[in-house]
């Protein structure tokens, strides 16, 4: 009997390990995520380490550098992409001494045995964007020079390079063919120069490529091309056939760096996917689409028509930001995989096994009480409402309101209460902030109206920090009064 106790439980155990093998698979190779931090209430940075570790993410893509987000990176492995924002360009390319300071200060504190794996340092993050009208283009190749040379200075240079990622625009084709691929006109002298100093360090060109983008400014772009299930109709290229935007769009920039004379010259792939609201072609379904297509391709290491086998790609982005500017559109505050607290959007695996699975949420997360500012349904007299709801949207978030957005559906009332509840939950539920004139109440029914979230806001690791100190405090007070008596 106890032998048939002891095989049973050996079996038991046997089953639970190779679950936890099936479950715990490794991530794709060459998958990395972006991490932006534009929000009200950003998450602990060791939470969000965890989610990365707990989804196997090995690869992670900065906008800047700051000291308590990449110290809780340290012991893990996951390789990392340090930013310098664009503001910071003209100081870097007009000041070395100012370079060997940030990298002392952002990459050599953090290299010890143990420390953080950081591979690479993007100066400027689409400095040559069009929107920004040649205001860069005198400031990000001196600065890359410089850094670059700081870098090696310290001794880092032989492992960590210097790169810049680049909007697709700013490479351009006279017709819809990758191969009539170059630089833009207007960037080409300093692309050209830009392109062979990376290909002589040995750095990659980083290009960030949006599908969406595609479909969302041009109404006539056809929709299926965006996409990796080959409904699109194809387009012919010389001998090549392309079925997807995605692939077009980087073989257009295989082309532009042929004809710079860097034809063999690494690309990687900064940025790319889908937003899941903000506009009637963001959705959660549309996302999990394009991802499950695009991760299938990454696990089978297709790679693209002129550049087949495995790629190194940054899915863009990890949490959503609800303080981006919402002047591309309103679905800029809505690319993260997961939502603003951690948790997941939709189904995706990770591990490129094609499961129907929920990537893995943030654990250990706070939430603010269970409140909602809402209208005061009491009040008569609404002639105070348009001013009152503009003030909380410009103050707030409110683009989830709108046609195609998961808050379509709202009558006027509910617009309304969604607008007050936005701005009462980004300003950490203060009562000053569910006023609106007398408009506003707050309840603690969940607000929630079928697939519009009435979101509870979470504490912020700022405000964990103003807690951790305060608390520090009391206690140390209580410790010395205690002292005293005795």
């Amino acid at each position: 009997m106890a032998r048939a106790e002891f095989l049973l439980g050996a079996f038991c155990v046997l089953i639970m390990v190779s679950f936890d093998h099936a479950q715990g698979a490794d991530g794709i190779d060459g998958i990395g995520v972006n991490w932006g931090n534009i929000a009200s209430h950003p998450l602990d940075p060791h939470i969000v380490v965890n989610m990365l570790k707990d989804n196997k993410i090995k690869k992670l893509k900065l906008f800047d550098a700051d000291s308590w987000t990449v110290s809780a990176l340290a012991g893990t492995g996951i390789e990392v992409m340090l930013g310098i924002p664009n503001d910071q360009l003209k100081r870097f390319a007009n000041d070395y001494g100012d370079c060997k300071d940030w990298v002392k200060e952002n990459v050599t504190k953090h290299i010890y045995d143990g420390g953080v794996n950081i591979r690479y340092v993007a100066v400027g993050n689409e400095p040559f964007l069009k929107a920004y009208n040649g205001s860069n283009l005198k400031t990000t190749f001196p600065a890359v020079k410089n850094i670059q040379k700081a870098l090696d200075e310290a001794g880092h240079g032989d492992k960590i390079k210097v790169t810049v990622p680049l909007n697709a625009d700013v490479y351009e084709s006279g017709s819809d063919k990758p191969s009539d691929g170059r630089f833009r006109k207007d960037t080409e002298d300093i692309m050209i120069q830009m392109v062979k100093f990376f290909n002589d360090n040995k750095s990659p060109f980083v290009v960030n490529i949006y599908p969406f983008l595609s479909l969302f400014q041009n109404p006539d772009f056809p929709k299926d091309f965006a996409f990796f299930d080959g409904a699109g109709k194809p387009i012919q290229d010389r001998n090549l056939q392309y079925t997807n935007v995605f692939d077009a769009n980087h073989d257009t920039l295989v082309w532009a760096l042929k004809r710079a004379g860097v034809p063999n010259l690494k690309i990687t792939v900064g940025e790319v996917g889908w937003p899941t609201d903000g506009d009637k072609n963001a959705n959660p379904e549309l996302a999990q689409k394009f991802y499950s297509g695009f991760l299938k391709r990454m696990v089978a290491k297709k790679g693209t028509p002129l550049r087949p086998g495995p790629m190194d790609v940054y899915l863009f982005g990890l949490l959503d930001e609800d303080m981006k500017s919402v002047a591309p559109g309103h679905f800029e505050r809505h690319w993260g995989i997961f939502r603003y607290d951690g948790q997941p959007k939709f189904h995706l695996d990770f591990t490129g096994q094609g499961r129907a699975v929920m990537p893995v949420g943030a654990k250990g997360v706070q939430y603010q009480d269970k409140k909602w500012c809402v209208f005061n349904k009491d009040i008569k007299n609404l002639s105070l409402v348009p001013k009152e709801i503009a003030y909380a949207c410009a103050q707030s978030d409110c683009t989830s309101l709108g046609y195609g957005c998961s808050c379509q559906n709202l009558d006027m009332l509910g617009n309304v209460s969604y607008a007050f509840n936005m701005y009462f939950q980004m300003n950490d539920q203060s009562v000053e902030a569910c006023h609106f004139n007398g408009l506003a109440k707050i309840v603690t029914d969940n607000a929630t109206k079928g697939e519009c979230l009435f979101p509870i806001q979470i504490v912020s690791s700022g405000e964990m920090l103003k807690v951790m100190i305060k608390g520090s405090a009391f206690l140390v007070g209580l410790f010395l009064s205690f002292i005293t008596i005795m």
